[in-house]
């Protein structure tokens, strides 16, 4: 206790140097512990983006490229699937829901999809938890919309503004729909994933909007009245009832749609109709499994994560050779007070033991200081990363591999220390004052 207390002292001494290696030993901390939060948070919020999906389906290509481009908006698809591949895929025995789903379309930079009621009955994210309303209701117009979380916090919607619709994904548009505004009839609460970043409109309103864009088009083009006519009957073609019926509107479809999601009363069906997905005639189609592709992915980006690990590793190990220099400087300007403390009777193991703790001790501030920072850099990084990243940050206590880490950095401090620990003891034996036996 003497020599712990001892060694308090001597830090309070010598503050200037000793905060210098405290804060390079904090920052460390810092980033080893944000980098393997946020590392394993991204994996979760990847995985949570959708849950309880056993296929989705879309044009043959990659599988990740599907998954990116279906799921989470990343990307796009070539070609899409006609709707009498999808009808004919979906009435197969053992489907139990199915969700077509169409992306091209974007407003203000975020993601417009065109979909069914079923979205908001059969979609499922994180552990299967349905999506639910925070404000309104689900489209039951054709010129209706339901916002995610993100869009309406980040553009300031509420219930019963107009927005318009831009051809083209992001922030490259092509032309405006602002001739088929849309009502906002709903708005989601949060998930944490791309769905919050997603404006809902009716499947039918995809291609209603393009083909009344394409006829006022040809209106400017051709300067026909005719053309007035033409736009009415390409309605028709995908509305069979009154266009004063508002429910009935929704019953109408594209052509194509981008991809759609599906749900089985069996695994069994699950592995069957992918297989004769793949292996369908009529048109170029490919069936993933979300949960293996994810796996797939991360497997691709298994070489960033050892390379952040790696450089938090470096990060950690500069800061202790940090603080073995500043121990080793200051120890040369302490033998004075090494040689005063076996004046009045300290042995060569007691310095040992004393330059020993004030290392640890120093550690032990570091890792605790760079924890309290740690938990501040994330609850002030947290709303950051789940509107930009999609991230979502779990804030909770430190898991057990993090503590694993702070142990080692604890032991790394510890060994680093006994380097000046063992100089210090060495300058004991030769300063003519050892106790003859």
């Amino acid at each position: 206790m003497i020599l712990a207390k001892l060694a308090y002292k001597s830090l309070l001494n010598r503050r200037a140097s000793v905060f210098l290696t405290l804060f390079t030993i904090a920052i460390s901390v810092i980033l080893l512990l944000s980098i393997e939060r946020v590392r394993v948070d991204a994996k979760s919020s990847f995985s949570n983006t959708i849950s309880g999906t056993d296929l989705i389906v879309g044009a043959r290509t990659g599988d990740i490229q599907l998954l990116l481009a279906s799921v989470f908006r990343i990307g796009h698809t070539n070609n899409g699937v006609s709707w009498q591949s999808y009808q004919y895929i979906t009435n197969q025995r053992g489907v139990k829901w199915s969700i077509p789903i169409s992306l091209g379309d974007s407003h203000k930079g975020q993601a417009v999809l065109g979909t069914t009621l079923d979205y908001f009955e059969h979609y499922r994210f994180a552990k299967k938890q349905n999506l639910s309303f925070n404000q309104g209701h689900p489209f039951l117009n054709i010129n209706e919309v339901v916002l995610g979380s993100s869009v309406a916090n980040k553009l300031g919607y509420k219930l019963g503004d107009h927005i318009v619709i831009s051809h083209g994904m992001g922030n490259t548009s092509f032309h405006h729909h602002d001739d088929n505004p849309f009502k906002v009839v709903g708005i989601l609460n949060p998930t944490g994933t791309p769905v919050d970043k997603t404006l809902h409109i009716p499947l039918a309103a995809i291609d209603l909007i393009h083909a009344r864009a394409s006829t006022k088009h040809d209106e400017h083009d051709e300067h026909d009245e005719h053309d007035e006519h033409d736009e009415h009957d390409e309605h028709d073609e995908h509305d069979e009832h009154d266009e004063h019926d508002e429910h009935d509107d929704l019953i109408g479809h594209p052509k194509q749609i981008t991809a759609f999601l599906m749900g089985f009363k069996s695994p069994l069906y699950t592995l069957q109709i992918r297989r004769n997905i793949n292996q369908y005639k009529q048109e170029a189609l490919l069936g993933i499994m979300p949960t293996v592709t994810l796996k797939e992915l991360w497997q691709m980006l298994a070489i960033v994560e050892k390379t952040l690990q790696l450089f938090s590793a470096i990060v950690v190990l500069v800061s202790l050779l940090g603080m073995l220099t500043t121990l080793l400087a200051n120890l040369s300007q302490r033998r004075r007070e090494l040689a005063i403390l076996r004046s009045v009777g300290a042995r060569p193991w007691q310095l040992f033991t004393l330059i020993s703790i004030e290392s640890l001790l120093t550690t032990l501030l570091g890792c605790l200081v760079g924890c309290a920072l740690f938990y501040l850099v994330m609850y002030l990084g947290a709303g950051y990363l789940q509107s930009h990243a999609g991230i979502s940050v779990n804030i909770a206590m430190l898991s057990y591999y993090e503590l694993t880490l702070i142990g080692v950095i604890m032991v790394a401090g510890f060994i680093i220390g006994l380097v000046p620990a063992t100089r210090a003891y060495f300058y004991s034996l030769s300063d003519g004052m050892s106790i003859k036996t």
